[in-house]
């Protein structure tokens, strides 16, 4: 921890990176999460995903599932929230530009999820003090499996940003 600094107010104990930091063939891995029954139960009620195969065992399992199958919009919730949990962004990311998400492998509860980020494309965007960065993540399981992948282009403030005051 760092002492308070000279203006009285204590160091930020988290910033992200600046869109000039996040150079091409970077990476970096999340911790990891376990999908439980309620985090399945409450998303598919909060969404209103009343599609058999998220309620009803018996339909997944007809359907060659080998258990209760998690929604792809559950699976980017967590990764996203796993990437954020970095603090990466922190602080630092100004907008979600364009997102492509593609499943590759079944998600059940009980799968344990990370996610490995690799910046694949970071250049300066029209604006002073700002870039946009395209990262690919990887969403893997407790097998390193990867189950699906999502390619974010986001704007993010640079070394040089300035706030602008409303």
């Amino acid at each position: 921890m760092s002492d308070v600094t000279d203006d009285g107010e204590a160091p930020l104990l988290a910033a992200g990176l600046t869109w000039d930091r996040m150079a091409v063939g970077s990476a970096f891995r999340t911790s990891a999460r376990t999908i439980t029954e309620t985090d399945l139960v409450n998303f598919v009620a909060l969404g209103g995903f009343t599609e058999p195969l998220f309620y009803d065992a018996g339909h997944a399992k007809a359907g060659g599932y080998s258990g209760r199958l998690v929604p792809g919009g559950l699976v980017y919730m967590f990764a996203e929230g796993l990437v954020l949990q970095t603090n990466a962004l922190h602080g630092t990311g100004l907008a979600l530009v364009h997102l492509d998400f593609d499943i590759a492998e079944p998600t059940y509860v009980g799968d344990t999820l990370h996610v490995v980020v690799r910046t694949i494309e970071s250049r300066p965007s029209s604006k002073p003090g700002r870039g946009v960065v395209t990262s690919r993540c990887s969403i893997r399981n407790q097998r390193g499996e990867e189950v699906a992948v999502y390619r974010p282009v986001r704007l993010i403030r640079g070394a040089d940003f300035a706030e602008t005051r409303a």
